[in-house]
C-alpha cells in the first residue's frame, strides 16, 4: 500500500451535536446514572453482591478516576434497599463475669427502646423503693424486728449483770463498749491499793473469777452478733419482701416492651431473660443503698454504681435505616474499623466497662455491604492482620490496639465476640490486585468476584448518550451551570483524545468531570446560563497553560538554538525523530535529533545509549531488531563489513521505548547509501524484523510537540509528520493543527513499510530485491556498493568480516 498524506478529516473525531438528541442537559436529569462502558464490570457487581454464599466478596480493580467507587457505592445501596433490616447489637454487664460483657442482637430499633426501658426503669426504681421502704407497715414491722433483736439482747445483757454482780463485779456500757470492775463485801470498787493488800490466795480467785466474767461476756457478745445477723437478715428479706413484687413488675413491663411486636431469635432470648433475672438479684441485694445512711457520699456513690450495671450499651442501633446499610469507610484505622474500648484515667491505673465499647464499621455493616480500600488496609498491618482472620472464622471480637504498652496498668476487657455477615467490596488498583493474589492467597480467595473495571470501550451513538448524562448528573451533584449539545460534543470528543482512540472513549471520567467543573467556571465568568463549546475548549487552553512550562522551556531551547534541530532542506544521517515526555499531569511530545555513522569494520552495530546505561531493555530490543532487518535486507552481501554507530543528539536524561527504530533505520540508512533525508519531515513509528511499520503509543503528543515547535520557527509548507498508518485510529488532533493542514501549511504521512517511508524521505525508490542486486539508483542499490566497498576495504587491510550470525550486541563496559 503506498504512502499516504491525510486530509484534515483523517486527524479527528468530530461528534454531531444534533445526534445527541436534546438541548442542554437539564433535559437528562430525569436519567439514571448509567455504568457508560462497564458492562462487564456491572455484571459482575451485580452477580457478587447477589450472591448469599460466604467468600463472594468483592474485589474491584481499575485506574482510579473511572467510577469505580462511585458506581459500586450506588450499586451497593440499591442492594441494600431490597435487603431487611439488620438487628441492633447491644453489650449487657455480665454479673458472672463482669471481663467478658455479654452481646445481645434485638429487632432494628429495640436496642434503642430497650436502653430507654432500662434508664426508665433506674429512675423508677430509685424513687419508688426509698417510697415502699418509707410506708408504715414496712416501719412497724423493721421496728418489731429490731425491738426483738434488742429485747433479747437486754434480757442476754441482764443476765451477764447478775452474773458479774454475784462474783462481786460492777458492769455498765460505755460507748458500745462493755466495762467491769471488781467490788469489795461493802460493794465498793477495789482500787490499785486494795488490790496490793490482797493476800495470794485472794488474788488469784479474783483472777479466776475475772476469767470466767471475760468468758461470759464473750459468750454474751458472740450472741449479740448473732442477733445483729439475723435481725439484719430478716430486715434485709423483708425489705426484698417488699420490693420483689414492685421489682418483677417493672422488670416484666421492660420484657414485654422489648418483646412488642418483635421476637428476639436464636441464643439472644436466653441471654436477656437471664441478664433480667440478674439485674433483679443485684438489686434485691442491695436495696440497703436505697435507704439513708450515716455516709450520705459513700451511699450514693455505690447506688450509682449498682444502677450503672443496668444500663444498656447499644453499640449498633439501626432504628433509622430503611434497608441493610451501605457503608463506605473512608478512613479505616483499627478503631473505626473493627471497633474499640475507651478507658479513662482512676489516678493509677486505667479502667473501663461494658459501656465503654465502641463498634466499628465493619460490625455496622452486619447484615449489608462495606466499601474499603486495599491502599489504606495494607498502610496498616494491625488491621490487614485483625481484617485477615475475621476473614477466616467470620467473628469478631472487639479489642482496644496497644493496651499491652500503655505506661499504667488497665483494667482488662474482653467482649463476646459476635458472628458478622457482611459483603465487602475492595477496592484496588491492578498491580495492587495481582500482588494480593500472590502474596497473600488465602485472603485473596475470600473474593472471588472480580470487578473488572476498564480505562477505555467501543465508543456507540448510547455511549455517547450516556456519557451526556454523567455530565446532567455531575452538573447537579457539583451545583454547576448545565451544557448545551454542543459543550457535550467536546467533551466527548475528549474523552476520545483521552483514549487516544477515534473509535474509543475513555473510561477515566474524573478527567471529564474536571473538565466539566473547568468549563462552568469560564461560563460563570462570561455570565451565560449554559456552557458552551468555547467555554470548555478554553478551560482545556487554561489546563495546558498550567501545566505545560516544561514543554515550553523546551521549545524556547529550540527556539534559541540550544538544543540543535533542523527544519529545512537535507542532511545526510540525520533525522528527526519524535518523543514524549510523561509528567504524571501532563504529557507532551519533542523532536529529538538522530543520528548515525557507518564505516568499514568488524563490530555491527554500536548503539551509543546502551553503551552508557542511557537506554532502557525496550529501547534495546528496537535497536536489535532494526539491526536484523538490515541484515537481512543484505543477506546476499553476508558476511557484512560494517561498523554503524547509532544516537540520540543532546538526550542525557535517558531513552526507553521502540517508538523511534524507523527514525534510527533511516538515519542509518541514509548513512550507508549516502542519501540525504528531508529535515521537514518528522519521523516516530516502531519496525519489525520484516520492515513493517508497527504503531506507537502518544502519537497526538509527538505530533503536536513536533507542529508546535515548527510553529514557533515558522512554517514553510514542507513540515509534517511520517507516522505508522496503524496509528491512524489514534489520531485525535489539536484544532491548530488541523486547520494548518487544511491550509498546506503542515502535513501528515503515513505507511506500512519503512521502505514507502524512506522513499519520502529522500525522494528515491526505495528498491526491489532482485536476483543478486538492487538496481543502482534506489536507496537499497546504493547502501550495497557502500557496503561492497566497506568489504573491500577490509580486505585490503585483511581484517575479516564478521558474518551477520557473529555481530554482536556491545554492552556496556565490553
Amino acid at each position: 500500500m503506498p504512502i499516504q498524506e491525510l486530509t484534515p478529516g483523517d486527524l479527528c473525531l468530530r461528534i454531531d451535536a444534533s445526534s445527541l438528541g436534546f438541548a442542554d442537559t437539564t433535559e437528562l436529569l430525569h436519567l439514571p446514572l448509567p455504568w457508560i462502558g462497564q458492562a462487564r464490570a456491572e455484571e459482575a457487581a451485580r452477580f457478587g453482591m447477589e450472591m448469599a454464599q460466604p467468600d463472594y466478596n468483592l474485589f474491584v480493580l481499575g485506574e482510579v478516576g473511572t467510577g469505580r467507587t462511585t458506581l459500586l457505592a450506588q450499586m451497593m445501596r440499591a442492594q441494600a434497599a431490597t435487603r431487611p433490616v439488620p438487628p441492633d447489637l447491644c453489650y449487657l454487664h455480665n454479673f458472672d463475669e463482669v471481663e467478658h460483657p455479654r452481646a445481645v442482637r434485638m429487632p432494628a430499633g429495640q436496642g434503642r427502646q430497650f436502653r430507654q426501658l432500662m434508664g426508665q426503669l433506674a429512675k423508677r426504681l430509685q424513687a419508688e423503693i426509698p417510697k415502699r421502704l418509707a410506708q408504715d407497715d414496712f416501719k412497724a414491722e423493721s421496728q418489731r424486728i429490731e425491738q426483738s433483736c434488742a429485747l433479747e439482747k437486754d434480757r442476754g445483757y441482764v443476765a451477764l449483770s447478775a452474773y458479774a454482780q454475784a462474783h462481786h463485779f460492777g458492769l455498765m456500757r460505755d460507748e458500745g463498749h462493755t466495762v467491769f470492775s471488781l467490788k469489795d463485801d461493802k460493794g465498793e470498787p477495789v482500787t490499785a491499793g486494795k488490790a496490793l493488800s490482797l493476800s495470794p490466795e485472794q488474788r488469784v480467785a479474783m483472777d479466776k473469777a475475772e476469767e470466767a466474767l471475760r468468758g461470759e461476756i464473750s459468750a454474751y457478745l458472740e450472741k449479740s452478733q448473732s442477733m445483729d445477723r439475723v435481725m439484719n437478715e430478716g430486715l434485709a428479706a423483708l425489705r426484698r419482701q417488699t420490693i420483689k413484687p414492685l421489682l418483677e413488675h417493672e422488670l416484666s413491663l421492660v420484657h414485654q416492651g422489648v418483646q412488642h411486636n418483635s421476637q428476639l431469635t436464636g441464643g439472644d432470648e436466653p441471654k436477656l431473660s437471664l441478664f433480667l433475672a440478674q439485674v433483679q438479684h443485684e438489686v434485691l441485694e442491695n436495696l440497703a443503698l436505697f435507704q439513708p445512711g450515716e455516709d450520705e457520699e459513700v451511699r450514693l456513690d455505690d447506688l450509682e454504681a449498682v444502677l450503672g450495671l443496668l444500663r444498656v450499651n447499644v453499640a449498633v442501633d439501626n432504628h433509622g435505616l430503611s434497608g441493610a446499610p451501605a457503608i463506605l469507610e473512608e478512613n479505616p484505622s483499627f478503631r473505626n474499623l473493627l471497633g474499640s474500648i475507651e478507658y479513662e484515667s482512676d489516678g493509677h491505673e486505667l479502667v473501663t466497662d461494658f459501656s465503654h465499647i465502641r463498634a466499628g464499621s465493619l460490625m455496622k455493616a452486619h447484615g449489608g455491604f462495606l466499601m474499603l480500600h486495599l491502599r489504606d488496609l495494607l498502610a496498616d498491618e494491625p488491621v490487614w492482620e485483625k481484617l485477615r482472620r475475621f476473614m477466616r472464622h467470620g467473628r469478631l471480637q472487639i479489642e482496644e490496639p496497644g493496651m499491652m504498652a500503655a505506661p499504667v496498668a488497665a483494667v482488662s476487657l474482653e467482649p463476646e465476640a459476635v458472628d458478622l455477615q457482611v459483603k465487602l467490596v475492595l477496592i484496588a488498583s491492578v498491580d495492587e490486585y495481582y500482588a494480593v493474589q500472590a502474596a497473600d492467597p488465602e485472603f485473596a480467595r475470600r473474593f472471588r468476584c472480580k470487578v473488572d473495571f476498564a480505562e477505555s470501550f467501543v465508543a456507540t451513538p448510547e455511549s455517547a448518550y450516556a456519557t451526556a448524562i454523567f455530565v446532567a448528573h455531575t452538573c447537579q451533584r457539583q451545583g454547576l451551570l448545565h451544557f448545551s449539545a454542543e459543550a457535550v460534543a467536546a467533551l466527548i470528543e475528549e474523552t476520545h483524545r483521552q483514549a487516544q482512540d477515534q473509535s474509543r472513549q475513555s473510561a477515566i471520567f474524573a478527567l471529564s468531570e474536571a473538565l466539566v467543573m473547568e468549563s462552568c467556571n469560564v461560563a460563570r465568568r462570561r455570565s451565560t446560563r449554559v456552557v458552551q463549546t468555547s467555554d470548555v475548549q478554553a478551560a482545556r487552553q487554561a489546563r495546558m497553560h498550567r501545566l505545560n512550562y516544561p514543554e515550553q522551556r523546551l521549545q524556547e531551547s529550540i527556539a534559541d538554538g540550544e538544543r540543535l534541530i533542523v527544519l529545512q532542506g537535507e542532511h545526510v544521517a540525520q533525522v528527526n525523530g519524535l518523543s514524549v515526555v510523561d509528567l504524571g499531569d501532563y504529557s507532551f511530545g519533542f523532536p529529538v535529533r538522530v543520528t548515525a555513522r557507518t564505516y568499514a569494520g568488524e563490530d555491527g552495530l554500536l548503539n551509543i545509549e546502551r553503551e552508557v546505561a542511557l537506554s532502557g531493555p525496550i529501547h534495546d530490543k528496537g535497536v536489535l531488531i532494526l539491526h536484523s532487518h538490515l541484515s537481512a535486507l543484505f543477506a546476499h552481501l553476508a558476511p557484512l563489513a560494517l561498523n554503524v554507530a547509532v544516537v540520540f543528539e543532546q538526550e542525557y536524561g535517558g531513552v526507553e521505548g521502540d517508538s523511534a527504530s524507523c527514525a534510527e533505520f533511516y538515519a542509518l540508512l541514509s548513512s550507508l547509501a549516502d542519501v540525504p533525508i528531508r529535515q521537514g519531515i518528522a519521523v516516530t513509528g516502531a519496525i519489525n524484523q520484516h520492515g513493517e511499520i508497527l504503531p506507537v503509543a502518544g502519537i497526538n503528543e509527538k505530533i503536536e510537540g513536533y507542529f508546535r515547535c515548527c510553529e514557533r520557527l515558522g512554517l514553510d509548507g514542507h513540515q509534517g509528520v511520517l507516522m505508522p498508518a496503524r496509528n491512524r485510529r489514534n489520531l485525535m488532533l489539536d484544532e491548530a493543527v488541523v486547520q494548518a493542514v487544511a491550509q498546506g501549511l503542515f502535513h501528515i504521512y503515513t505507511a506500512n513499510e519503512v521502505g514507502e517511508g524512506m522513499a519520502l524521505l529522500t525522494g528515491l525508490d526505495f528498491g526491489q530485491p532482485c536476483a543478486l542486486a538492487y538496481a543502482a539508483d534506489t536507496v537499497l542499490g546504493r547502501a550495497q556498493k557502500k557496503l561492497e566497498s566497506f568489504r573491500r576495504a577490509c580486505m585490503a587491510a585483511d581484517v575479516r568480516p564478521v558474518s551477520a550470525a557473529r555481530k554482536r550486541f556491545r554492552h556496556p563496559g565490553a
